[in-house]
């Protein structure tokens, strides 16, 4: 795919990586080498190790066991400056440049104190790197005024300006339009023609394909497969996507007369999966022909039945609509087309209060800033979606005592670990972020729930204790929609699955035996 300088040693070599964290082991002995003309895509979804793998490698995070070996000498990465002095620049999803200095003056950052920044000189050198990779940065702009992909690209050229050979992009992508992304993928591919590294982090497919050399995928912390420049090579994009969804989602074939092998583990505590009788039962939730409008993923003529005591997986790439598909079910985003009805109502044109006080509940993925306020209390972040409403509010005055009330009784039901109710939310675990968030919305009036990732960045222990609740609100006779990444858990929890990709419902299929292959097949794109 390029034409780089071939060479018989890897840049850089990881050796065993492993890193902890209380109650997770976010990487497991991972082993990979990282080579100079290749685009290394690392691919896996939200958890998979991936963030942490990259905090190593940028000085931002130590390992707990392995080795990193640069230019054949083994490395103590301690900090991001150690990183850059060793050849390794990371451009993360985020710009880091302060938004009202300069590229240039952002250049400037981090040099010794006691010396003036030769500001004329970083911009030469800036328009110079500039012009060698094909690209346009004016380093007289204010970083604040760039667009998201020219503060891409201006994070390129100042970490390639500080001597780094080996470039991790970190999600880089994941804030672009496409036509941004599509630009970035062509630098990337300039980037390793002049011989450099590389390394290419993401959860799309497409990207992944358009762009690597060589492919490596996470999954639960561990590298579970890799598929070389050869492969790559040999495979036309149809193969490549299944081999790669194979290795993400864990769709190796199993022997067909053990089905207990294609069933999966439960979490402790978690009784397993059994099919349902649906027949005859009137949906609870529907969705027809619903279509939004969005500039990153468009969603076109979703149909969607939900039944009482139903719990229906979207499974799916992230990526591919899931949001916004959420999002406009729960009134966040408005629709294109299309009709939701809650037990008979027709709700889209309702708003998102409206449509709560009916009985739709939102349980978002982005717990800490959309789904709680970190600095409010524990009792005002459960109250979060009542303000001014009875009883917790009297002709607009705060009742104090019956917020705190209902506090307490959801702190113990839902077994919320915080020092007192007054507590600031943002300061709990994530785990317990998560509880207060389900104890809001699982609690009164509730017909149909909508999950988003619901387990994304918990331990295990709080895994198994939001599946609990997801399995309990189903079994309370609630229509259910989980959507979620991880296919084992749509496995362990859901009656039925759609598949979801390029913003439309490819597939539905019956949880049993079979449903691993089946949805591996969807997400392919290959029919039943």
């Amino acid at each position: 795919m390029n034409n780089a300088v071939e060479t018989t040693q890897p840049l850089v070599a990881v050796r065993k990586l492993s890193k902890r964290f209380p109650g997770i082991l976010a990487n497991d002995q991972i082993s990979l080498d990282l080579w100079p003309g290749e685009v290394h895509v690392l691919l896996g979804e939200n958890g998979a190790g991936k963030s942490t793998l990259v905090g190593m490698l940028s000085g931002l995070q130590q390992p707990d066991e392995g080795e990193i070996v640069i230019n054949g000498h083994r490395q103590v990465i301690t900090s991001p400056r150690r990183a850059l002095q060793l050849g390794i620049g990371t451009v993360f999803q985020h710009s880091m440049m302060v938004p009202t200095l300069t590229v240039a003056e952002n250049l400037a950052l981090g040099e010794p104190w006691w010396q003036r920044p030769n500001r004329q000189h970083c911009a030469q050198e800036i328009v110079r790197i500039s012009r060698e990779i094909g690209v346009k940065v004016n380093p007289s702009s204010p970083a604040g005024a760039l667009s998201l992909g020219e503060q891409q690209q201006a994070e390129i050229v100042r970490s390639l300006l500080r001597g780094s050979r080996l470039l991790i992009l970190d999600e880089a992508t994941a804030m672009l339009t496409p036509r941004n992304a599509q630009e970035l993928g062509e630098l990337m591919r300039r980037l390793v023609a002049q011989n450099l590294a590389v390394v290419f982090i993401t959860h799309k497919l497409n990207e992944a394909l358009a762009y690597g050399d060589r492919i490596s995928v996470l999954r639960s912390g561990r590298k579970v497969g890799e598929i070389p420049p050869a492969r790559l090579k040999q495979l036309d994009n149809a193969g490549a996507m299944r081999e790669v969804v194979s290795l993400m989602f864990n769709l190796a074939p199993q022997p067909p007369s053990d089905v207990a092998a294609v069933l999966p583990v439960p979490h402790p505590g978690l009784p397993v999966w059994k099919p349902k009788d649906f027949s005859g039962v009137k949906p609870l939730l529907e969705i027809m022909a619903l279509g939004i409008t969005d500039g990153e993923m468009s969603v076109s003529h979703v149909e969607l039945k939900i039944r009482p005591g139903e719990i229906l997986g979207i499974a799916g790439i992230d990526g591919n609509g899931q949001k916004q598909l959420a999002e406009g079910v729960a009134g966040q985003r408005p629709l294109r087309e299309g009709r939701i009805f809650l037990q008979g109502t027709s709700i889209e044109d309702l708003s998102i209060g409206q449509r709560r006080r009916l009985g739709l509940r939102y349980v978002t993925d982005d717990r800490l800033t959309e789904g709680t306020v970190g600095g409010f209390s524990v009792a005002l972040n459960l109250v979060l979606k009542q303000i001014g409403e009875a009883p917790f509010w009297q002709r607009g005055i705060e009742q104090p005592g019956r917020i705190a009330e209902h506090a307490r009784r959801l702190i113990n039901a839902f077994d919320v670990r915080t020092p007192t109710i007054d507590t600031a939310c943002g300061t709990l675990s994530g785990g317990n972020i998560q509880k207060v968030l389900l104890a809001r919305e699982l609690s009164g009036f509730t017909k149909a729930v909508l999950f988003a990732k619901p387990t994304y960045g918990l331990d295990l222990q709080n895994i198994a204790a939001t599946r609990r609740r997801i399995r309990e609100a189903a079994e309370q006779g609630l229509a259910v929609m989980l959507i979620s990444t991880d296919l084992e858990e749509i496995i362990e929890l859901a009656d039925n699955i759609a598949v979801m990709s390029q913003g439309r419902i490819v597939g539905q299929v019956t949880n049993g035996s079979e449903a691993r292959q089946q949805v591996g097949k969807l997400m392919s794109g290959m029919t039943l």
